[in-house]
């Protein structure tokens, strides 16, 4: 006989109190109005019937209580059975499912073309579900810093195992990275698993390549949009342009004093740069992975530097001087990238 959850709430309160009455009168008569047809107890006293907590007396005029400890185990102990099985079956359904989609996401089938669209809430589970995949190399650029803990642990679990089985990762940030705690808890986890992880002054998109045979990028318009791709030559071009940017990159754990000198140059030529082209200052601080107040710091450095009053006087300056932000650094602020 199966309970539902209702009958369990109706147990737990009206049949338990009517039970309670029950077993400290000694018994409840068949003509009782509170158990008559409509009564307000008579579904409470029907369940505690058909537990077998309370049954007819000799005379069939009265039921009894009954002691629950009898009645418990032939109730609950079957329960608990049913659930191990299904919880084994379900498990058994559950391994058959993850080889079929295993089987699904490595097949051209899987897609309606070359590139798969990916929207909303749906984005993480998909990148979870390939990095699962993932046999020897996960490739990831990571633009922006602003990851909460909640999400890092995610992430942290998720490459850790990747690392742990045996895959190479190598990770790009922007230099603003540096100056990010949760980045840096990040990163010295999965380093500890032989992750390899660099910083580059220069804007990237977000971009994520596992096993070289999928690239996962942004939408043109927004981070709630990822495109999948799968077409080899344009994965290939992808990996490309990866690789040409970390040997550029320098290693986020190098701290040296004439590395993190170096870095300082390059923030430093990009902000130029920023200033030169014209950009608004939330899309300057976008690309140089900062925050509007940080970017504003930087001007203000440069306006200081060149003794100027006005963004206006500060590009007559530079012009005057013929700095572009192009300029190799000194040679003291020079490092090699040694990964």
């Amino acid at each position: 006989m199966s309970y539902s959850p209702e009958d369990r709430e109706l147990f737990e309160t009206v049949a338990s109190e009517l039970y309670a009455e029950i077993v400290t009168t000694g018994g409840i008569d068949h003509d009782d109005p509170r158990i008559a047809d409509h009564g307000p107890h008579r579904a409470a006293y029907d369940l505690l019937s058909r537990i077998g907590l309370v049954v007819d007396d000799d005379g069939g005029k009265r039921s009894v209580p009954v002691d629950p400890a009898t009645v418990q185990s032939l109730l609950v102990a079957p329960m608990g059975q049913q659930g191990a099985e299904l919880l084994t079956e379900s498990a058994g359904w559950a391994q058959a499912f993850n080889g079929l989609a295993l089987t699904w996401r490595k097949s051209p089938a899987s897609d309606r073309g070359p590139i798969t669209e990916v929207r909303g809430d749906a984005i993480n589970r998909f990148i979870a579900s390939l990095v699962a995949d993932a046999e020897s190399e996960l490739l990831t650029a990571q633009p922006q810093t602003g990851r909460g803990l909640q999400e890092l642990s995610a992430a942290i679990e998720r490459d850790g195992a990747a690392l742990e089985r045996g895959v190479t990762m190598r990770t790009l940030y922007q230099h603003s990275a540096r100056r990010s705690s949760i980045t840096h808890k990040y990163v010295a986890s999965v380093t500890e698993r032989g992750a390899e992880v660099r910083t580059l002054d220069e804007f990237f998109n977000r971009l994520i390549v596992i096993d070289r045979r999928v690239a996962i990028i942004p939408g043109r318009d927004s981070l709630s949009v990822a495109l999948a791709i799968r077409e080899p030559s344009l994965v290939a071009y992808l990996v490309d342009m990866f690789e040409r940017s970390w040997e550029r990159a320098r290693p986020f754990t190098n701290r040296e004093t004439s590395m993190m000198r170096g870095i300082a140059a390059e923030q430093r030529a990009m902000t130029i740069r920023m200033l030169i082209e014209g950009h608004a200052d939330p899309a300057s601080a976008k690309r140089l992975g900062v925050s509007p107040r940080t970017y504003a710091g930087y001007v203000a450095e440069l306006k200081e530097e060149f003794e100027a009053q006005t963004r206006f006087q500060l590009g007559y300056a530079m012009g005057r001087t013929g700095v572009s932000g192009n300029e190799r650094p000194p040679a003291d602020a020079e490092t090699e990238s040694d990964g």
